[in-house]
């Protein structure tokens, strides 16, 4: 059997106001269908931090999980660059 591969994303923290939970902002670019522009796209996730150690504007890196909360199923791996 085939070990399931987790998914990663780089996004910054936009909220931590709550308790062991930050909301984190994930942004890409995509072509335009018909034009052919890029297009920036943000996604929100809500990640597990559970040291509480992530601030407003970190870079993190956060992890596919299990279900933790009705709508938390990431997990903060590591905080790449800390806010200035």
């Amino acid at each position: 059997m085939s070990k399931q591969v987790k998914k990663n994303r780089q996004g910054f923290v936009v909220s931590n106001k709550m308790d062991k939970s930050v909301v984190v902002v994930v942004e890409r670019k995509v072509p335009h269908k018909l034009y052919g522009k890029y297009i920036r796209q943000r996604i929100r996730y809500m990640a597990h931090d559970p040291e509480n150690q992530c601030q407003i504007g970190d870079i993190v890196l956060i992890e596919e999980c299990r279900p933790l909360s009705k709508r938390k199923r990431w997990l903060v791996r590591n905080i790449i660059q800390h806010a200035a």
